[in-house]
């Protein structure tokens, strides 16, 4: 899992490096292509109190949110817990696709 916080010249960032992590699978087995995009969507929709404060600069092979270190410190932790975990991560997506939420991967 490479998943690491970023302080480059004042900015601060996050980024995850995706494929080859434990819940690609049950991504893939939801319809879904576990890229950066897909990644963006997710939190995006587990956790808009803490995305709306975040801008994203992510892209096929890597997630990546900026914005306030304490966001990202958090943000981490919540997205270690999906990347780690299938059940988390069909949880995560079942929800979604109830509530009508389209990922954009």
């Amino acid at each position: 899992m490479t998943i690491k916080l970023h302080d480059l010249d004042g900015e601060h960032s996050l980024t995850l490096d995706v494929g080859g992590l434990a819940a690609d699978a049950a991504v893939a087995d939801a319809g879904h292509e576990p890229n950066g995009y897909f990644w963006e969507g997710l939190v995006r929709f587990a956790w808009p109190d803490i995305a709306e404060r975040l801008d994203f600069d992510s892209e096929a092979g890597m997630f990546c949110a900026v914005g306030d270190p304490s966001d990202l410190a958090r943000l981490k932790e919540a997205v270690a817990s999906v990347i780690t975990s299938p059940e988390a991560a069909r949880d995560i997506i079942a929800r979604a696709e109830t509530s009508g939420f389209e990922f954009d991967d």
